[in-house]
């Protein structure tokens, strides 16, 4: 499609007509059919260029074009409209046995007792909608209301990219008014609470709320930005125009159209398939990308849906077996707060016990004080608990008005409630943390995990199952208990010979040898990685120097802002701590003592290297360690910024861009010269 400027209206016509059939033709491949065929930005280039056009020739702007989704005037209200054929409910079944007499009636009925064939749909949690087609155009959207009047939202739906404001192909009916439901997507759920949240703003209970709520705007603007989707599940006014004689060939018809269909819908013969499918589809509810609450059972042939007619406001021939109940109402007793195995303390709600999805729930996460405050919760409110599968159940909702005088503000701690450390919380973080590491019972396990890890002491043998043994038979309370552990200890443990026994004492005693840096690392201090712990030994060059220093002092150190400063002066200034540092020293770690060196005194300081390709004489980390010893940050990928890549056999996409660049490219062996020049790396 060329980007020229048409020579004629009658060029531009053509060339409109043309963008509308790709546009739409990938908007049902997209939507409908879940098969994309260009990407992303080949898509929005057809859409400027047809927006293009019709600014340039408004004559030839129609309402089904794609450009025409998003009205620019909001309404003033939502207008009333009666439903050509009421848009009834459904009757629920709650168990098998509701199930079975679902199936026996109708066989009663059609005084048939073969096996009748059922379509079987998951029940979207959402807002059942009706959309009106006349002559394959979108004449009205509206809300299902009370079932015989509803809300026009056509200016809200059109927003909607998987509802088709043009049916596709041919053979549809004159007048064809589908009916579907309109949801969010657990994704787009989580993207829209999670901006809400950014902004301070209120957050939606759930996805069904959430696309209640984008419907009811007035301003289809917002709607637009809202990550909603469509349905089709059935039809209702026919008129101009035959459709297939069951139900799931009548959404096959309507997937032809333009429309989504859900991909898990299935026909299948009896009523034991249908309980079949119900649990299958329960077993998979929460993998699926959008909420349901239950399974839709039809009788799939529409000669039997009428001759089993209506009763009341619900049709005989189809039933919604629910799931149960995803949220309840019950009471805040308490909230507690747990530490986790980082430090992370969470405030946990106990609750009055309530029956919701499918157990018996008395606990639920609040998250973080921001979501208290959030949610405006107190101690003794009326809440909503929800519980979705095996996710851990979280109060998503207070009912104010239910709200006692006796209700009590939830008071964060300030310090931890196991090791009493001062809890602690980074600005433009959600979560508050325990400082107490080293001695903190909760966080024991990880704190020894973490100091025999291969890039702090390096202790060959002390695996993370082999750490929560001696953890929980109490053979280590602290650190430098692992340096008292004996070769009794440690063969009474699962798995343990004496070879591995004697293989680990061996390893603890040769991890009492380390550097300063790696020792920092070792600590465990928050926000504190591996090249701040290099910085940080190289500046203060002693541990006296570093745990006496303030935290200007400290922020004088390359790399280390205001955040890590406050965290390595607050560390030092705990007892335990201090306590925790002395019994390792006292149990014979050691480090050589090294000269203070300012960070603009190393000779690559602000230099960024790359290594790429196989070195031969040292291993990527010796050589990362060594580049930054001499003041260098060693990156993982090329850029302008980069002062030198060091290639070696085999290195592709990072060296052919440093040669674009031209950056100073350089081998294994002149990287050796350069490191022996500077003394690093004599034993290579």
């Amino acid at each position: 499609m060329s980007d020229n400027h048409p020579e004629s209206p009658a060029d531009a016509a053509r060339e409109v007509d043309a963008l509308r059939t790709q546009i739409n033709d990938h908007n049902y491949r997209y939507y409908a059919l879940d098969e994309p065929q260009i990407p992303d930005a080949e898509y929005d280039r057809l859409m400027r260029r047809l927006a293009a056009l019709e600014a340039d020739f408004p004559d030839l702007v129609s309402p089904d074009s794609p450009t025409q989704r998003v009205g620019s005037t909001p309404l003033s209200a939502f207008e009333t409209v009666s439903h050509e054929l009421p848009m009834l409910s459904l009757d629920n079944a709650f168990d098998e046995a509701d199930m079975g007499n679902f199936n026996r009636r109708i066989q009663e009925r059609l005084k048939d007792t073969a096996e009748i064939e059922y379509a079987c749909e998951p029940k979207l949690d959402g807002i059942a909608v009706s959309l009106l087609y006349r002559d394959g155009k979108l004449e009205r959207g509206a809300t299902r209301g009370d079932g015989t009047t509803g809300e026009n939202i056509t200016q809200n739906v059109r927003t909607i990219d998987s509802v088709p404001l043009r049916l596709m192909g041919q053979g549809y009916p004159a007048v064809l008014e589908v009916r579907g439901e309109i949801y969010m997507p657990k994704a787009g759920f989580e993207r829209l609470n999670q901006t809400a949240r950014e902004r301070d703003e209120k957050v939606f209970v759930n996805p069904r709320n959430a696309a209640a709520g984008s419907l009811r705007q007035l301003d289809a603007r917002i709607t637009a930005q809202r990550p909603l989707e469509m349905c089709a599940y059935s039809v209702g006014l026919v008129e101009g125009g035959t459709l297939p004689e069951t139900h799931t060939d009548v959404l096959y018809a309507l997937q032809r159209w333009g429309f989504k269909i859900n991909r898990e819908m299935r026909a299948v013969q009896g009523i034991d398939a249908c309980l079949a499918y119900y649990a299958d589809l329960g077993a998979r509810r929460q993998s699926l990308s959008y909420d349901i609450d239950g399974i839709v059972f039809k009788v799939n042939r529409l000669d039997l849906q009428q001759t089993l007619g209506f009763v009341s406001r619900a049709p005989r021939w189809a039933i919604a077996y629910k799931f149960p109940a995803q949220e309840e109402m019950t009471r805040l007793l308490d909230v507690e707060f747990q530490v986790g195995r980082t430090g992370a303390v969470t405030p946990v709600a106990r609750l009055e016990p309530v029956f919701v999805g499918g157990v018996t729930v008395s606990n639920a996460t609040l998250h973080n004080q921001d979501e208290i405050e959030r949610l405006g919760v107190r101690i003794g409110d009326t809440v909503i608990v929800r519980r979705a599968g095996d996710v851990i159940p979280q109060i998503v909702g207070v009912v104010e008005s239910q709200r006692p005088d006796s209700a009590r503000t939830i008071v964060f701690p300030e310090a931890c409630p196991v090791c009493s450390s001062p809890v602690e919380r980074v600005p433009g973080e959600a979560v508050a943390r325990c400082d107490g590491g080293l001695i903190c019972p909760a966080q024991r396990k990880e704190a020894i995990k973490h100091y025999a890890s291969r890039k702090a002491m390096d202790i060959d043998g002390l695996g993370d199952k082999l750490v929560e043994q001696l953890v929980d038979r109490d053979l280590i309370t602290a650190v430098a208990d692992l340096y008292t552990l004996s070769k009794e200890n440690l063969v009474s443990l699962e798995r343990m010979g004496e070879k591995s026994a004697e293989n680990l004492l061996v390893a603890l005693d040769s991890s009492k040898t380390t550097t300063l840096a790696k020792f920092i690392y070792a600590l465990g201090i928050r926000e504190v990685g591996e090249a701040t712990a290099r910085n940080l030994a190289s500046h203060f060059g002693t541990l006296e120097a570093l745990a006496q220093a303030e935290e200007d002092t400290l922020q004088a150190v390359r790399d280390v802002g205001p955040v890590v400063a406050h965290f390595v002066a607050e560390f030092f200034r705990q007892a335990h701590n201090r306590e925790a540092v002395a019994a390792l020293q006292a149990a014979g770690v050691n480090w050589p003592e090294q000269t203070p060196v300012k960070a603009e005194a190393l000779p690559l300081n602000d230099q960024t290297w790359v290594l790429t390709g196989t070195l031969e004489q040292l291993t990527r980390d010796q050589a990362k360690e060594a580049l930054q010893a001499l003041g260098a940050k060693v990156a993982g990928s090329v850029s302008a910024k980069t002062t030198c890549l060091v290639a070696g056999p085999g290195a592709g996409s990072k060296l052919a861009k440093a040669e674009s660049l031209g950056i100073d490219i350089r081998d294994e062996a002149q990287l050796l010269s350069l490191l022996r020049e500077h003394g690093q790396g004599e034993e290579w």
